[in-house]
């Protein structure tokens, strides 16, 4: 899939809710019935191990595109590899790069499923073979045999995204050093794609997802770290911090509502944009549980931007814009122009 057209905030903030698909869960696929074999086991502890195992050997046997098909097929079937699935593609990332010859010939095998994790994998790998010092020394050409740069397709969106999540993997998921590596790219969209990247790994190193437990995640203070960056950062961590504030409140919407009403303007409509996304994705990209979800914002800004996070992931998911209008057309009459004013102008960037 290729951005066209109009650039800018909107292409952004639609790559952002790209990037953030999955951190709750991935969408559930439509697959056939799932091939015998596996049995990992349930213990959080340890079944992110064997999944790795099993995932690593398909691609080193047959490729990316069969370990993708494998996953499909087992998903349904498999809570524990719903919960770690973007964990789980970052493996497959990972052993893609022993396999192909560089980061543009293992994004061409890529697949987008689960928060694209795969193509964070792949930068990670990249990163763990030239090592910190090599990988800071040419950042800007990393992808640049990623096609797409002027167009910001998703696929160089992915490589300056993926970044993010490879800094933090050879700085030892240091935040702030992290986000100070991202500054060395060129281009304000690379860096905050980038920083976006160092925030989301952040949250996926949670435990909850496979990965150990970041220092720079507090349950007493479900935002932080965004209310410590620096204000060039603020945006992409507000986009990305309601899953892990979610997660502390045990799902309570109401309560990350108000967490997100103490936020500052304009940091404060990225946090509800982001619930919004969460809505959408915790009710499986259905109209009745993302408009019961984005309805718990007390007042017309909360919902308004509620509905502006959903609407866009609800595109981005069916590739289309047929439940995004079905979604408007669910809502509240006060909050259906937003939403189809946010539809009409984020489909024609796919």
């Amino acid at each position: 899939m290729k951005l066209t057209g109009r650039t800018g905030a909107l292409a952004i903030c639609v790559l952002v809710v790209v990037a953030a698909a999955g951190l709750l869960g991935a969408h559930v696929f439509r697959t056939s019935k799932a091939p015998a074999g596996l049995r990992c086991p349930q213990d959080p502890g340890v079944a992110l191990g064997c999944y790795e195992q099993h995932y690593r050997s398909i691609v080193d046997r047959q490729g990316v595109a069969a370990a993708f098909a494998d996953l499909k097929a087992r998903y349904a079937a498999d809570a524990e590899m719903q919960r770690l699935c973007h964990a789980i593609t970052h493996t497959i990332g990972q052993a893609a790069v022993t396999k192909y010859s560089g980061v543009a010939e293992a994004f061409r095998h890529g697949d987008n499923a689960c928060g694209s994790g795969y193509y964070h994998g792949v930068m990670q790998g990249f990163a763990f073979t030239l090592g910190r010092t090599r990988l800071l020394s040419d950042l800007d050409g990393v992808c640049a045999g990623v096609p797409g740069k002027e167009r910001k397709s998703l696929d160089y969106f992915n490589c300056v995204h993926g970044l993010g999540h490879a800094i933090m993997a050879v700085t030892d998921d240091d935040l702030f050093d992290a986000l100070r590596d991202c500054d060395g790219l060129t281009g304000s969209m690379e860096q905050n794609a980038c920083a976006n990247g160092v925030f989301m790994e952040n949250l996926i190193v949670d435990g909850a997802h496979g990965g150990h437990y970041s220092k720079y995640l507090k349950p007493g203070e479900p935002l932080y770290p965004c209310t410590a960056v620096g204000a060039k950062y603020k945006t992409e961590c507000f986009d990305m911090q309601t899953s892990y504030a979610l997660g502390v409140v045990r799902g309570d919407f109401a309560k990350v509502f108000a967490l997100c009403a103490a936020v500052g303007v304009p940091y404060r409509a990225a946090c509800y944009q982001s619930l919004g996304r969460d809505a959408a994705t915790i009710s499986l990209n259905q109209v009745p549980g993302t408009v019961a979800r984005c309805a718990l914002g007390t007042d017309r800004e909360q919902q308004a931007n509620c509905v502006v996070g959903a609407v866009l992931d609800f595109v981005y998911y069916y590739h289309s814009d047929v439940q995004a209008k079905q979604l408007c057309a669910a809502l509240d009459a006060a909050l259906q122009d937003v939403c189809t004013r946010t539809t009409a102008k984020v489909v024609g960037l796919f």
